[in-house]
């Protein structure tokens, strides 16, 4: 079985947001810098959370669909290779309301 691809999208006016796109079905995560810009999660989305070298960050879905929740997760470890933090802790609450990662 072939590994998943996952694609990314970089904003060209805002260098702290991504979309990780998985090649072969509809999976997209937004990529948003909490520490730079206000974020309000969707309550009809799946968030999950990380930490890049003292960088809070917030990893949303778009429009999921509920089509393989694992794959979530393995966008997320993807992206953390890709920004060469392979050990970031993926964390299911957002750490600005418990003050974990001192955001």
């Amino acid at each position: 079985m072939a590994p998943d691809v996952f694609l990314l999208l970089k904003d060209r006016e805002n260098v702290c947001r991504d979309i990780i796109y998985h090649r072969d079905g509809t999976l997209r995560i937004n990529v948003v810098c909490l520490t730079d810009e206000e974020f309000h999660a969707d309550p009809d989305e799946i968030q999950f959370y990380g930490e890049d070298r003292g960088e809070a960050l917030a990893f949303e879905t778009v429009e999921y669909n509920g089509e393989e929740p694992a794959l979530i997760i393995e966008a997320i470890r993807w992206y953390a290779n890709y920004i060469r933090n392979p050990e970031m802790e993926i964390l299911a609450e957002d750490p600005r309301q418990k003050g974990i990662l001192g955001v």
